[in-house]
């Protein structure tokens, strides 16, 4: 375990990096970092207005691009303008939301969380030179896979339930890509990290009584969106190895380091179970 923060975060000059959801919270926080060490970091937000706003307030070599994760026509658009990049960071994320579908008619939280990253990722894949870190959360323990229903058309929607199961798919999707990369000799590596318990602005949209209950956590036990985004900054910027699952030492708190994972989130049929749907869902491949 480490006592590392952002402030041991290397040089970043002359590396380009994405960051998704990149307009507040724990993203906000990882573009921000990285623009003070020197990286051309790119926003990669839904709302533009919002990120021009977040990029007003950094230092350094910032570029705000249009990115919807609920729809593959954006993700699509997004991919094609992007020449090379170094470090593409896997962010954005709902959580715990009422049933709503994307524009391609996936279930909105493994749309967002899993589907959307899934696609980007695949598409940028041949521009990335160095990392893909994916955000995932503690939160995972409580997830289980539906090969069968990913999407929940055919069993109720429980808005805890599918958040899980899409941060047990991050997991399962990062464990899968590092075995491809490796497998094709690639240097690239598939990293994945999750902040602990830290209050932004993803609690307040969560379904009914929960909401509530986040409130108070934010307000008592939670810590910051700074100490949120040290574990995915040390994630983009150590030499760890590929599959590493970076978070604090006590699961909400404590030195960043390597975190445990569910035996679920080592299922390997599960994990190359969920890349041949993902592929299908998205209409996007391995592309190496």
């Amino acid at each position: 375990m480490s006592d590392w923060t952002a402030a041991d975060l290397p040089s970043f000059a002359g590396r380009t990096v994405i960051v998704t959801g990149a307009n507040s919270g724990l993203g906000l926080v990882t573009a921000r970092e990285l623009a003070r060490v020197g990286a051309t970091t790119i926003l990669a937000v839904r709302n533009v207005d919002k990120g021009n706003t977040a990029a007003a307030d950094m230092a350094g070599d910032v570029e705000v691009r249009q990115l919807d994760l609920q729809d593959l026509a954006s993700i699509r658009k997004f991919a094609e303008g992007v020449d090379s990049v170094d470090v593409l960071v896997n962010n954005a994320g709902i959580m715990a939301v009422p049933y709503a579908l994307t524009v391609d008619g996936f279930e909105s939280q493994i749309g967002t969380n899993h589907l959307g990253h899934f696609a980007l990722t695949n598409l940028l894949l041949p521009k990335v030179t160095d990392r893909v870190v994916t955000v995932s959360s503690f939160m995972h323990l409580m997830g289980r896979i539906s090969i069968k229903d990913l999407n929940w058309k055919s069993r109720p929607y429980l808005a805890w339930p599918a958040y899980g199961q899409s941060k047990l798919a991050n997991l399962l999707f990062t464990s899968e890509l590092q075995r491809r990369l490796s497998a094709a000799g690639s240097p690239v590596k598939a990293v994945a990290a999750h902040p602990g318990y830290s209050a932004t602005n993803l609690q307040s949209h969560s379904a009914g009584a929960f909401g509530r209950v986040f409130e108070v956590g934010n307000r008592v036990l939670a810590t910051d969106a700074d100490f949120g985004a040290r574990q995915t900054l040390y994630a983009i910027s150590e030499d760890v190895p590929g599959d590493s699952f970076i978070g604090p030492r006590y699961a909400m708190r404590g030195s960043t380091g390597q975190s445990p994972r569910s035996p679920l989130a080592r299922n390997r049929g599960k994990a190359a179970a969920l890349w041949t749907l993902s592929e299908k869902l998205t209409e996007t491949e391995f592309p190496l």
